[in-house]
């Protein structure tokens, strides 16, 4: 399955296999991801393709500072015709919703989609709604720009289940995009991989049939402890981010169409899962980043192997 779907992305954008890798992770997770780098790297276009290979409903919202709570939830109103309350639902009502440059909303707006992202469910009015499932918030912001933005709350990005930065194409990268994108759009031509949403629901419910060790427990439990009591950071990775952690190195595994967890599969999304959920102090702001912190935690945490014996 991945590497069809990733054959399948890169119908429409080259060079993006590890990022089509990490939203399927943390969409077999029901995790919100945030995707995050400077315009023009195809943030947008990525998520537009995931969604047509989902083949669930996909709807747009572009924040921006005027941009209400209720145009995000949807809003109660007096129907004069009928005398009666009705309700309008917002955007959210869909499978897919992405959001664009979501750091431009004011704070109000932006906390609108707290519920919506933890609880899968909208409060209007008297009425408590729930959103259709599967149910994915893909974000987009630009990281260069401070002026006429808001930045994202903690706990709002806490609630993101990734983290991830697009990044430039190579050189030859760039050339085959060039190439494909010399006559038509690309994107016209996929298709849904999935024969109907509820098959992908049922592929959710596997991942938490994956074994995790014993030693495998232990070993995320260390890194995320240590991001509590590293030097430069002033707030570790919450116990949200401990359960993340574990049900992203399960999905992983099942991609890797393995019933058991790995090491390696703790490596590879640690970064993206645990990353932005540090708070780095004073002096570490100044000297590392957080993707830094996280890849010193894990050269330095013992690695479990298949004998039960610790290794660095």
């Amino acid at each position: 399955m991945k590497n069809d779907i990733r054959d399948r992305v890169s119908q429409v954008l080259i060079g993006k296999e590890e990022v089509t890798e990490l939203l399927l992770i943390s969409m077999l997770c029901k995790g919100h991801v945030l995707l995050e780098d400077v315009p023009g790297t195809g943030k947008t276009l990525l998520a537009k393709t995931i969604s047509k290979l989902l083949g669930g409903q996909f709807r747009r919202l572009q924040f921006t500072p005027d941009v209400l709570p209720s145009d995000v939830t949807g809003v109660e109103f007096f129907n004069p015709m009928e005398k009666e309350f009705e309700v309008r639902m917002g955007p959210v009502m869909t499978n897919i919703l992405l959001v664009d440059e979501i750091n431009r909303a004011t704070p109000r707006t932006q906390s609108s989609l707290l519920e919506v992202m933890e609880e899968r469910q909208v409060s209007i009015g008297n009425d408590t709604i729930s959103l259709p499932a599967p149910f994915f918030v893909l974000a987009t912001q630009n990281p260069l720009e401070s002026q006429g933005t808001f930045p994202l709350p903690d706990a709002q990005l806490d609630r993101f289940f990734m983290c991830i930065h697009m990044g430039y194409p190579s050189f030859e990268e760039e050339h085959q995009m060039m190439k494909l994108y010399r006559e038509n759009e690309p994107i016209k031509n996929i298709e849904a991989y999935f024969s109907s949403i509820e098959d992908f629901i049922q592929l959710q419910e596997q991942v938490q049939k994956v074994d995790v060790s014993e030693d495998m427990e232990r070993y995320l439990l260390h890194i995320v402890h240590k991001t509590r009591t590293h030097e430069y950071v002033g707030a570790g990775v919450s116990p949200r981010g401990t359960l993340a952690f574990m049900k992203a190195v399960q999905a992983k595994a099942l991609l890797e169409n393995r019933q058991y967890v790995t090491p390696e599969d703790v490596k590879k999304v640690a970064p993206y899962v645990l990353s932005h959920r540090l708070q780095l102090n004073m002096e570490g702001s100044l000297r590392v980043t957080k993707p830094e912190v996280i890849q010193e935690i894990l050269l330095s945490t013992e690695t479990p192997v298949e004998e039960g014996v610790a290794t660095k």
